[in-house]
């Protein structure tokens, strides 16, 4: 239970990290960099990572039931949705009330949704602290939400940023991004099957077995994420961005950010397997739990919360309380 802990909260880093990479996007057009990272962290590296574990990674997909491959790759499309109307959204209310929104619904649904999809998980006595840890992760979530928005308004002319946003649709697309967001740790859970037939048929052990599943998962992510960027480069054509001066660097940042980014999910794979059935109803708010953590450890030391003391104040102890909701979902898996 120990390593499954230590995998958790080192994927929570990568996670809370690999957006660092995001900042350094110009002057390259968005859609250019981001085919490179979706190429590098939902194709490359997850392919890459998997044929090393299990290097009959290919015959045990092939092996694995079409509909169980077709729903997990669904799921991985569907997130992929909900990624893209996460940019969408933050163009209307802003990023702090954006991510706080879609932060609370994707680690509280991508937990709630595997959970009913187990048999009997309602009266295992675990379930009373799974829920628990996930009604304070909630609290958590919106209390530094609060403190970013308290934030922003010290930081920018709230009254004329106002002006040109609809809170109200933006709100209804941050909810439906955070639904779909969840969808990535449904997807892993549906693709139990393939894990599954990776350890029973092959022997293959159950860490490096999550490996095949996220292979499945995020074929279908990348389809939405890869074709997505591939239309916008058509439509903006702006194929030239690739070409641009001082793009090297940019285009790096976008591999490392996707190495950081599958490195959280990959190693979260492992410690969720460790985990049992409940895995991902218990690992999955845990790391984006801690990974809301890390990252605002990173906003802060890049100085995001100069000058905003009192928001600040209000940042620490929905930290406190997330970190409270993490000890209570491991300890519900002891």
């Amino acid at each position: 239970m120990f390593l499954a802990l230590t995998l958790i909260l080192f994927a929570s880093f990568f996670q809370g990290s690999f957006g660092l990479g995001m900042k350094h996007i110009s002057p390259v057009k968005w859609e250019a960099w981001w085919l490179i990272h979706a190429f590098i962290a939902m194709v490359v590296f997850p392919v890459g990572w998997a044929m090393f574990a299990v290097p009959d990674f290919l015959t045990i997909i092939f092996a694995t039931d079409l509909s169980a491959l077709m729903l997990a790759m669904l799921f991985g499309f569907l997130w992929g949705i909900g990624g893209i109307l996460f940019g969408v959204s933050v163009e209307y209310t802003g990023i702090s009330i954006t991510y706080g929104i879609v932060m609370g619904l994707a680690a509280s649904m991508g937990s709630i949704i595997p959970l009913f999809q187990i048999e009997g998980a309602f009266s295992d006595p675990s379930f009373k602290y799974i829920a628990l840890g996930i009604v304070l992760l909630l609290v958590g979530v919106v209390i530094t939400a609060v403190a970013g928005v308290k934030r922003d308004r010290l930081q920018t002319d709230s009254k004329e940023d106002s002006a040109s946003k609809s809170i109200k649709v933006g709100v209804m697309i941050a909810i439906t991004s955070g639904v779909l967001s969840a969808f990535l740790n449904v997807g892993f859970s549906n693709a139990a099957p393939v894990a599954q037939m990776a350890t029973s048929q092959f022997n293959i052990d159950p860490k490096d077995a999550s490996l095949v599943a996220w292979v499945v998962v995020l074929f279908g992510a990348f389809i939405m994420n890869g074709g997505f960027a591939l239309y916008k480069l058509s439509v903006n054509n702006s194929w030239s961005a690739f070409k641009t001066v001082g793009a090297q660097k940019s285009f790096v940042w976008a591999i490392v950010s996707g190495l950081f980014w599958f490195a959280a999910l990959g190693v979260y794979g492992r410690g969720a397997a460790l985990m049992g059935d409940l895995g991902p109803v218990v690992g999955w708010p845990m790391l984006l739990g801690l990974a809301l953590i890390i990252s605002n450890i990173w906003a802060y030391r890049s100085g995001e919360w100069s000058n905003a003391k009192r928001p600040f104040q209000i940042l620490l102890q929905g930290l406190v309380i997330l970190i409270v909701a993490t000890c209570v979902l491991g300890y519900s898996n002891y």
